[in-house]
């Protein structure tokens, strides 16, 4: 016995085929590369830490910086999960080492992929102190348990 049923969606793809209607959608555009340029890389952090920076660094990192880095600097921020983007554990010394200081500052103020920029919002002294409050994850594992 013979089943319409089965022809149908046949002749549905042989008219698509016919039409054009076929065609496949066209890929994304890769991302552009992100590229730091060369002169802000090589600024050097002009703030030196103190008890007191470094508590006003906690406090800009605590509203901006841990729903996706993680209160404590590990990436498991509460928006981390939602995100595609895998994020950088900062108490892991690797993931900053190969990072300038000039380079994290280039960072937060302009962004980069999904994290939006600090831009005028906070004053650059601030943002040179986020830097040092970065770095300061990876100093306190250092003498902690091992990464797994």
């Amino acid at each position: 016995m013979f089943k319409p049923l089965f022809i149908l969606p046949a002749l549905l793809l042989a008219y698509a085929a016919s039409t054009g209607q076929t065609q496949t959608q066209p890929k994304p555009a890769a991302p552009a590369e992100y590229k730091i340029p060369p002169e802000a890389a090589q600024q050097a952090n002009p703030v030196k830490p103190t008890p007191e920076s470094q508590a006003r660094a906690e406090k800009v990192y605590g509203y901006d910086c841990a729903f996706c880095h993680g209160k404590n600097g590990d990436g498991k921020g509460e928006m981390a999960g939602d995100m595609k983007t895998k994020m950088p554990d900062f108490t892991d010394a690797a993931a900053l080492k190969s990072r300038t200081d000039g380079e994290l500052f280039y960072i937060i103020k302009t962004g980069k992929g999904e994290m939006p920029p600090e831009g005028n919002r906070v004053k650059d002294e601030e943002v040179w102190n986020v830097v040092h409050y970065l770095r300061s994850f990876a100093k306190k594992n250092a003498g902690g348990e091992a990464k797994p």
